[in-house]
């Protein structure tokens, strides 16, 4: 595929995501029905797509409209392309531009270069503070790419020299030897053999530094453990046993899986099934989403109001069914991937309001600023 072929296609899924399909499957789709696609094409299409939600209300304002076209044009007109070399009419190239979109666009609003939805922006400015503007110019950028050495089974030098010898070169971050920025061939990941064989995992700096805080004396639960990586993180650590749950058993589909690859003991509790109490319990609750978006972008303009508030109700109801699951002397940690503080600190508030028998602990905040994607950790001990 051309450069200009690549943009017409990112310009069509564009148009099918903004239309209400999420992006990952627009994608898929694209990437299925279009055998003709080379591995770097769909790269260098995954990339203008996921660059442009990111910038979606800045790109559209350049670009003079919201649809596919125009944030293609949008973001010509950002990096300093010429459009008419990318609007040729030839080939699978998109259209030449009329005469109207020529004269379209414009820079944009100091809110829309912000790209984040208006109803968003004051409690993004009440939760951030001084680092809400800098945050969102920095969530407007590709997150980077983090991995867990796994240290029941390698050192991070000895991960690090098996990743090079795949193509892969990372960095250890300085406040946690053990997770590894990788900063060339991150798309051989998945195929390298410290990833096959367990050495390594994918999870971000601001998890695993989350985890790190965490104690790991006695039983464990990891409460709405998703793929598991954070029970997996845990066992790295020695704790055990390790019980993980879900409400939807399918997000745990992988975990056996991974476990074994990593050479830990993970116990599987269906849904609601869950007895007895635990040493730890964590939860990381359902939530906006709000410190990923560099990674989940199409998220961030799903999200409503309502939405969130919805959200909420559920993380209490979370937070107060762990709580029943912790022993006493033991620790609820509460974890969100959001920077919000409705979703953070308030709901911390709000429990230790409800359940006088818990104390705060420890209570951290990650994102850009101090680690990599936004992350909150609630550390709480029942008395």
């Amino acid at each position: 595929m051309t450069p200009a072929a690549r943009v017409a296609a990112a310009s069509e899924i564009l148009d099918r995501i903004l239309a209400g399909d999420p992006a990952e499957p627009a994608l898929i789709r694209w990437a299925r029905a279009s055998r003709y696609a080379g591995s770097g094409d769909r790269a260098a299409v995954r990339d203008l797509v996921y660059d442009s939600l990111r910038k979606l209300r800045s790109r559209a304002a350049l670009g003079g409209g919201l649809d596919g076209r125009a944030l293609m044009l949008g973001m010509c007109r950002e990096t300093g392309q010429d459009p008419a070399q990318v609007f040729t009419g030839q080939g699978h190239a998109p259209a030449v531009l009329t005469d109207d979109e020529k004269q379209s666009g414009n820079p944009p609003s100091p809110s829309e270069a912000m790209d984040l939805p208006d109803w968003l922006i004051p409690l993004w400015r009440d939760s951030l503070g001084e680092r809400a503007d800098p945050t969102a110019r920095q969530m407007r950028e590709r997150a980077p790419v983090w991995l867990r050495v796994n240290t029941a089974r390698t050192t991070p030098d000895k991960a690090l020299r098996l990743l090079a010898q795949d193509g892969i070169v990372a960095l250890p971050a300085p406040q946690l030897p053990s997770a590894l920025r990788v900063v060339e061939g991150a798309r051989r990941v998945a195929a390298s053999a410290s990833y096959r064989e367990g050495d390594v995992e994918l999870q971000d700096l601001s998890a695993q530094l989350a985890c790190a805080a965490l104690p790991v004396q006695g039983s464990v639960l990891d409460f709405c453990a998703g793929g598991g990586g954070k029970a997996l993180a845990l066992a790295a650590r020695g704790a055990g046993p390790i019980v993980a749950h879900d409400s939807d058993m399918s997000r745990m589909a992988d975990l056996p899986a991974r476990a074994a690859r990593a050479g830990a003991r993970v116990d599987i509790a269906r849904p609601g099934k869950v007895s007895g109490t635990f040493g730890l319990v964590v939860a990381d609750v359902p939530c906006s989403g709000s410190g990923t978006w560099r990674r989940t972008p199409d998220a961030k303009w799903r999200l409503t109001a309502d939405g969130l508030r919805e959200l909420s109700k559920i993380q209490a109801q979370i937070i107060d069914k762990a709580s029943e699951l912790t022993c006493t002397g033991g620790h609820l940690a509460y974890m969100t991937c959001s920077v919000l503080q409705a979703e953070n600190a308030d709901q911390i508030a709000a429990f230790l309001h409800r359940n006088p028998a818990f104390e705060l602990v420890e209570e951290q905040s990650f994102g850009p600023w101090n680690a990599s994607d936004g992350f909150y950790l609630s550390l709480l001990r029942r008395n």
